[in-house]
């Protein structure tokens, strides 16, 4: 991997009445584990099906159920904190979280507050070229999730579908590191790559398969570096929480609007009240949802129906040695196996698939080439149709079409033409190029014959272009035109410049 310099962000300053603010944010992403089974029965996992269907005797709460650890999930969660290096703990523990929950039957959430699986990780969230936010994860703790409330099917009664019930949650807990809007919705962006890589939560934020609580608090500039100098959180102000998150937008905006209404409450001698609010996206604000709750209100204890949880080293080591490359290892490669600039790299492993899609098509020595090529022709095609970039063009397709603007047989211009050709009838590149006559001249007698041509049947334009060497570019125009665009722009250029005398 590349030794990378990274230059920390300046945090988001708010300017109030009275001086300066700082914005301090924290995140718990709540990330589904990629799995068929739930976390604690064999019910099915799969999403759209019909309400309470995916309901096992265990999830439903029937009295002598008793939950059993399904081990995959377990092993998705470690699998993660090595992605996130993290510290796996080989002896952990589940807790009873109890809550009104009318969404859950027994009562109570299965979770880990004392013991969790996963300790202290990291994730680099790179804003820029050379610009890093190195962002803490204090512990990944597994859980179940609850059910689903449906509020808008009657005007008098609320109904409830318990498929989510059960399944399982990674819930990632990191530090309050984050020091602005943009910088909390690129973690986000980050950690969701990341777990896709891994394979072991979809990032599905549409479904609910990722949602993010965000907390937001504001303190006076150099407050910050006294808690991080103490670990004193009194530094920091007072957190508000802002629940379920699942659009990067809406992130962005809740936080802004969460910290300007805490430095208005500041400014006006107020107190901020802890506790746990909601962002109405229509409103564009926040409002209380309830008082933030702490660990002993949940009145948490050991799990009596669990035992701890005991994992093995050379357990943690085979899933360590089966772990794909990251994004970030990915991106570093990309640089240095295929020349390819920081941006390129950036936007061809920002998704894992498109990564390997670009690996596919690349051929020897045309890394550059084919980058430029599924940037700015495929997927902005693929983008307009709202189609996957193999949907627009396989990748032996685009290694085909690459292959012929490197040996000159089509012009980058042809290769566009071809790619049209090839969407709309689904045509082999080189038999496009044969039949429809598109192959590049690259026969310098043809072409200077046809440069030659067009300068004598102009000579008040040679008068000119002699003058003013900018208007060579006619005669290439007029050359290009000739040969109904076949002839090599190269070669074309070369020989305009050499009659002319330029």
């Amino acid at each position: 991997m590349l030794d990378l310099k990274f230059e920390a962000p300046k945090p988001k300053v708010i300017a109030g009445a009275t001086g300066d603010w700082e914005l301090v944010i924290g995140m718990e992403i709540h990330a589904q584990v990629a799995s068929q089974a739930k976390l604690f029965s064999g019910a099915s996992t799969q999403f759209g099906n019909e309400p309470n269907s995916n309901v096992s005797f265990v999830d439903a709460a029937m009295p002598g159920m008793l939950p059993v650890v399904n081990e995959y999930c377990i092993e998705q969660a470690v699998r993660t904190g090595l992605g996130l290096k993290a510290r796996i703990n080989l002896r952990s523990a589940f807790d009873r979280k109890n809550y009104f929950y009318p969404d859950l039957p027994q009562g109570y959430q299965i979770s880990q507050l004392y013991h969790p699986l996963v300790g202290e990780g990291e994730v680099l969230v790179e804003l820029s070229e050379g610009v890093a936010r190195r962002v803490r994860i204090e512990r990944i703790h597994v859980e179940q999730d609850a059910g689903k409330s449906v509020h808008d099917m009657d005007p008098n009664m609320s109904f409830v579908d318990l498929n989510r019930t059960g399944v399982a949650l990674m819930e990632i807990v990191s530090r309050p590191d984050i020091r602005g809007p943009e910088e909390a919705a690129a973690f986000v962006v980050k950690l969701r790559q990341i777990l896709r890589y891994l394979g072991t939560c979809d990032g599905n934020m549409q479904n609910g398969n990722l949602r993010a609580d965000v907390n937001v608090s504001v303190c006076r500039p150099g407050d910050y570096e006294r808690y991080q100098a103490s670990q004193d959180f009194g530094h920091l102000g007072t957190r508000c929480e802002i629940k379920n998150m699942n659009s990067m937008r809406f992130i962005q905006q809740a936080i802004e609007y969460e910290a300007r209404r805490q430095i208005a409450i500041l400014e006006d001698g107020g107190k901020v009240d802890q506790e746990t609010r909601l962002y109405d996206p229509d409103k564009g604000e926040t409002r209380s949802m309830r008082s933030k709750e702490e660990a002993h209100d949940y009145r948490y204890f050991p799990c009596p129906d669990l035992l701890p949880l005991d994992i093995e080293q050379a357990w943690v080591d085979d899933i360590a040695a089966s772990m794909p490359e990251l994004p970030d290892a990915k991106k570093a490669r990309f640089i240095t196996e295929f020349g390819l600039t920081d941006y390129d790299a950036s936007v061809l492993t920002a998704d894992v698939d498109l990564g390997q899609y670009f690996e596919e098509s690349v051929g020897a020595g045309e890394g550059k080439r084919t980058a430029n090529w599924i940037i700015n022709e495929v997927l902005g095609r693929a983008n307009k149709a709202e189609l996957s970039p193999r949907e627009i063009a396989a990748p032996a397709v685009n290694a085909a079409i690459m292959a012929m603007v490197s040996a000159q047989e089509i012009s980058s211009k042809g290769a566009k033409d071809v790619l049209e050709i090839h969407i709309e009838t689904g045509r082999d590149p080189a038999e496009i190029v044969e039949t429809e006559g598109m192959k590049q001249v690259t026969d310098t007698g043809a072409i200077e014959a046809a440069v030659v041509a067009i300068i004598t049947a102009n000579p008040a334009q040679v008068e000119k272009a002699q003058q003013n060497p900018k208007l060579a570019g006619w005669f290439v125009g007029q050359v290009m035109k000739a040969t109904g665009g076949k002839a090599n722009p190269a070669a074309v250029n070369a020989l305009v410049k050499e009659k002319l005398g330029l």
